[in-house]
């Protein structure tokens, strides 16, 4: 491919956002990506007063309104039959959701989904919001790709199982060589141990930074957690249900990280001219240590 059909590429349905856009995904299923994107909207919202829209990304399979206790009434679906995207913005938590849909109707569904579609009207609605979190699919959907390549950060969710630290290398990779997108922040879900979390982390360090000249950073760490299994089965947030809990404790340091490492809060919007911009800081295996030592 040559440079030009390459810049072309990357630079086609960018869009420019009003808010900060963070998107959660991972290279495999399985790994906790809805449980920290729901986790993780509630706690700006309600911790840290931030407007927060989460949407559900993952077309077919979305289950977001399940672990929220939403009315799965107005869907993504609705966009295919002309609905603007704000008629189907349901509140809960205290946060803006556009829930996803589970099951297709016929195979020509899916692929009507016009995610630079959804990306234009996000981005016209944006202004309204601090954040956007989009919670995708797991794999290289094109679909995922492109939410990801139109997101400040993404947040990258592996466990130390190593089909999980496989996929998401794979999903790291494709974007940053495709794309030249690099904006990642890891995190280690469902660890048994902080040195096993810790070199999880290393390994996906290492790979990245020897095979595609990329330097990563860890957002955090996750312990594996009963309680959270508990309250998805009674559809409720662990935030909610125990904000003291280590996963509660964890996903708000994780929080807190995310105001410290933000370049820009809010930009510079036609209906809003605020302007906050913070220092870009790396986060460091150290960091996490003294984290987790919180924690204990």
């Amino acid at each position: 491919m040559n440079k030009q059909a390459e810049d072309l590429i990357r630079l086609s349905t960018k869009k420019k956002f009003y808010c900060k856009v963070l998107s959660v995904s991972s290279g495999k299923g399985g790994v906790g990506k809805t449980n920290f994107s729901v986790n993780f909207a509630y706690a700006l919202t309600n911790l840290f007063s931030k407007k927060v829209l989460l949407i559900d990304a993952d077309i077919g399979l979305g289950n977001v309104h399940l672990i929220i206790n939403a009315n799965p009434s107005k869907t993504m679906r609705n966009i295919l039959q002309g609905q603007k995207i704000e008629s189907i913005i349901q509140r809960c938590h205290n946060f803006d959701v556009l829930l996803g849909f589970s099951g297709i109707n016929d195979l020509n569904e899916i692929d009507e989904i016009n995610v630079p579609h959804i990306i234009n009207q996000l981005s016209r609605i944006s202004y309204r919001y601090d954040y956007i979190i989009i919670d995708t699919s797991a794999g290289l959907d094109s679909k995922v790709l492109n939410f990801l390549r139109n997101s400040d950060i993404s947040y990258i969710i592996t466990t130390p199982e190593p089909t999980s630290l496989t996929d998401a290398y794979a999903l790291i990779k494709t974007l940053k060589n495709i794309y030249g997108y690099s904006k990642f922040r890891i995190i280690v879900n469902m660890y048994k141990s902080k040195s096993e979390a810790l070199s999880t982390f290393e390994k996906l360090e290492y790979a990245c930074a020897k095979f595609i000249n990329l330097k990563i950073s860890l957002a955090g760490i996750i312990q594996y957690s009963q309680k959270l299994k508990d309250a998805v089965k009674q559809r409720d947030l662990m935030l909610k249900v125990d904000m003291y809990s280590p996963f509660s404790e964890a996903i708000t340091k994780i929080v807190r990280k995310e105001f410290d490492c933000a370049p820009c809060m809010k930009r510079e919007c036609p209906l809003n001219n605020e302007k906050n911009h913070q220092c870009m800081k790396a986060i460091t295996a150290q960091d996490i240590l003294n984290l987790t030592n919180e924690l204990n």
